[in-house]
């Protein structure tokens, strides 16, 4: 499975980008994915994840309301629609997945559970 991510950009606070992340070699479907950013000299946290087949959504405390996780079924391709962007979502935005993981609701908040990554897409927000 290969992820690439793209989208980012340098926008205005309170603007709205849309990130996408092709899937190739299998269909998301089958997958766990997930979206972390990472800033400068910061860990990479959890942004977004969605179960396999999308039953399930996760979003961040500090993104909930304005980023929406969605799955393309069409173009194979994870969707992270942000709105109400903030400076403080400044980062590189990676997409990750992984193909089973025993408990979603935990697992899928920690980067370290997911076996396949892209290269990351950089957001700006400017204030």
């Amino acid at each position: 499975v290969q992820l690439q991510a793209s989208g980012g950009g340098l926008v205005q606070a309170g603007d709205s980008l849309r990130l996408s992340c092709v899937v190739s070699g299998r269909s998301h479907a089958n997958y766990h994915v997930g979206w972390f950013r990472q800033a400068p000299g910061k860990e990479r946290e959890f942004v977004a994840a969605s179960t396999r087949n999308g039953y399930f959504t996760y979003y961040s405390d500090s993104v909930k309301g304005r980023f929406t996780l969605s799955r393309d079924y069409a173009k194979n391709a994870l969707v992270l629609q942000m709105d109400s962007l903030k400076p403080e979502d400044t980062a590189v935005y990676y997409c990750g997945a992984v193909k089973e993981v025993s408990a979603p609701q935990v697992q899928l908040l920690v980067p370290e559970s997911y076996d396949y990554w892209g290269q990351g897409t950089l957001v700006t927000v400017s204030s």
